[in-house]
């Protein structure tokens, strides 16, 4: 498998990280309350953490000297290969924790497979982070529930909320030539055949949460090939504000 494909296949896992890790540290402060405030930033930090990790990996992968400064935050909005959902605005707290929820179910998922991958290096980082996300999943489900069977107007806002988001969930298993080399090497995941223990568990959450699945047919794609909507530049500009201006810092 040549290197190339490699570090395309982990921009498509990491970037994921990187982008809502930006998207939680941004209601820093925020929280309806201390303690979500709390663990969302705690959340923010896992994600960054193993953000660092694969970007170290494809710094030592490129063997261009880049570092994982370079990586993360001197690339054009093009070359970041995260799926859309991601990086939907933090509209209120309903879409917040919706975006959560539909991530964490399908990452933990993928961690769970990704921690048998051939590629020592990309194991380990999935397999630390096994822990983390599963934190997470409990977290987002937890409010899933209690926002949908809550009262009538936090049941109206979580539903508005999927309705909204529903559409970004199928690019989670979509492949890429560059995954599916992986696949065929060895050191990537198959997503596709993710799906059905992934329905699975939106499903559970949605019964209890009294909560419709939409029925809309139609999704929509483009992140993992670069192809961004109207939130990415906005977000980026933030991100990348500090070391485009203070060149060299550090992470």
């Amino acid at each position: 498998m040549k290197n190339e494909n490699k570090i395309q296949y982990i921009y498509g896992v990491a970037d994921n990280a990187l982008i809502l890790g930006q998207r939680l540290s941004e209601l820093c402060g925020h929280g309806p309350n201390l303690e979500t405030d709390i663990a969302m930033t705690n959340m923010a930090l896992d994600l960054l953490g193993q953000t660092r990790s694969y970007y170290q990996y494809v710094a030592q992968l490129s063997g261009e000297g880049k570092t994982e400064d370079d990586i993360a935050f001197l690339r054009i909005e093009r070359q970041y290969k995260n799926v859309l959902l991601v990086e939907q605005p933090n509209k209120h707290f309903g879409y917040v924790i919706t975006r959560q929820f539909f991530y964490d179910a399908f990452h933990l998922l993928l961690l769970e497979e990704l921690q048998n991958s051939d590629d020592e290096i990309v194991a380990a980082i999935a397999k630390k982070g096994i822990k983390e996300v599963s934190y997470h999943q409990r977290f987002s489900s937890d409010w899933m529930k209690r926002l949908g069977d809550g009262t009538e107007e936090s049941h109206q806002k979580i539903q508005e909320a999927v309705d909204d988001l529903w559409k970004f969930t199928d690019e989670l298993f979509h492949m890429t030539d560059d995954d599916k080399i992986a696949v065929e090497n060895g050191v990537g995941v198959n997503t596709e055949a993710l799906r059905e223990k992934y329905d699975q568990r939106i499903r559970e959450v949605f019964e209890e949460a009294t909560i419709t699945i939409p029925e809309t047919k139609w999704f929509q794609k483009g992140g993992k090939q670069g192809i961004h909507s109207e939130h990415m530049g906005y977000l980026l500009s933030d991100l990348q504000y500090m070391q485009r201006t203070y060149p060299n810092m550090k992470w």
